[in-house]
């Protein structure tokens, strides 16, 4: 891959040399969806796919991105003097948001860039290209000009240009895992604090599977923002009554001796996904470790129930895929993952099952929804680095 990003550069930019090849991850959550912006805990792990960059630093102040995944765009050019979000930017305003969210915190940057990217993550699949980029930039400008972030850091700037920049207002979870990956492991995450620790993802004789529902979504426009509205409200309308920060502070007990102090049901079945899901969450982890791989499986397949009956961020072609996925022979557990209305589920499965569970489930989505699903058996792996 390395060759042919390589290649692409030199053919669009010329082949001078001071160019360097970077990547970063893009990230799959095991569980805990929804609860990055309730300040309850995730269980995200980087992935080996991700985005590929080839970056040289220019003598100007002027800016070229150039996207492997969409060359009928060509090269798309812009300066360091503007760095505002525009519609007709597209996938460069990511990159972009980064740089000026980078300048608001004192960086600033001396100097225009030449970029191009490859993403091996499927477009629009909840897998967090978008987040892999954010990543990816702040690395590029931390090797480049020297600049003294760490790779939290790096997730902290790419959250608050995705929030305020391009205006979705997404939790830590996925700049958290890209920037903070490690091979084999997933992170256990506090979003309340951030504290974390490092789980160790033994499947032994099983791999994650996703699938990829190949419905298309954008998070900007869809229900994301009202879920998290709802939230707060319910947050908001309990703190009258319990002194909490977020709704991960409340355990399931808790949160059925309090509820009526939300004064909608709608509110009251999203504020109890959130609580349940946390818990289960920190339940799927302590099975991990206790090797209990049946119950990882099990939370996972309750999860999803959650997030489909309480929180309603499924669909019918998630919903499909993860039911199509229950019925097959060799599935430990499966949900969707990521923040819905399209995108992916992941499954754990048995390696001798893999083939079988990709046909069965495959056909059985194409036969129900009128198009096909990509399915990806991946790999636990690192965060940003640079490869050459």
């Amino acid at each position: 891959m390395v060759e042919a990003v390589v290649k692409r550069f030199k053919e669009v930019y010329g082949d001078e040399a001071g160019f360097k090849v970077f990547f970063a991850p893009g990230r799959v959550n095991l569980i805990g969806e929804h609860t990055d912006y309730n300040g309850g805990h995730v269980f995200p792990c980087a992935l080996t796919i991700g985005t590929y960059g080839v970056a040289r630093v220019r003598d100007d102040r002027k800016l070229r991105f150039y996207s492997m995944n969409f060359d009928h765009l060509g090269v798309i050019e812009t300066s360091l003097e503007d760095l505002k979000p525009r519609k007709e930017a597209g996938w460069t305003n990511y990159p972009k948001g980064v740089m000026w969210a980078f300048e608001g915190r004192g960086y600033q940057i001396p100097r225009g860039l030449d970029i191009l990217l490859y993403g091996n993550i499927p477009n629009g699949s909840g897998l967090s290209s978008s987040a892999s980029i954010e990543v990816l930039t702040g690395y590029i400008l931390k090797e480049f000009f020297g600049f003294e972030v760490s790779n939290q850091d790096l997730a902290l700037i790419g959250q608050y240009s995705e929030n305020n920049f391009n205006g979705v207002n997404c939790g830590i979870m996925d700049q958290f895992a890209i920037a903070m990956g490690k091979k084999d492991n997933a992170i256990f995450l506090d979003t309340a604090d951030l504290s974390y620790t490092y789980a160790p993802i033994s499947l032994k004789g099983a791999k994650l599977v996703i699938a990829c529902s190949n419905k298309k979504r954008g998070l900007g426009d869809s229900k994301y923002n009202e879920r998290r509205s709802e939230c707060e409200t319910a947050l908001a309308e309990l703190q009258t009554v319990v002194d909490i920060k977020g709704l991960g502070d409340l355990s399931e007990e808790k949160f059925e001796e309090v509820k009526s102090a939300i004064k909608d049901p709608v509110r009251v079945r999203r504020a109890k996904h959130a609580v349940y899901e946390n818990q289960r969450t920190i339940k799927a982890v302590e099975a991990l470790k206790a090797d209990n791989i049946t119950l990882f499986g099990q939370l996972m397949n309750a999860s999803h129930v959650s997030l489909r009956d309480d929180y309603e961020v499924t669909g019918i072609e998630l919903d499909t895929l993860v039911e199509e996925a229950w019925k097959a022979e060799g599935v430990i557990g499966s949900r969707m993952t990521g923040a819905g209305f399209g995108g992916c589920t992941v499954s754990l499965v048995k390696d001798e099952a893999i083939d079988a569970f990709v046909k069965q489930v495959g056909d059985a989505y194409l036969a129900k929804i009128g198009y096909k699903a990509d399915f990806y058996v991946v790999e636990v792996g690192d965060g940003p680095c640079t490869l050459q």
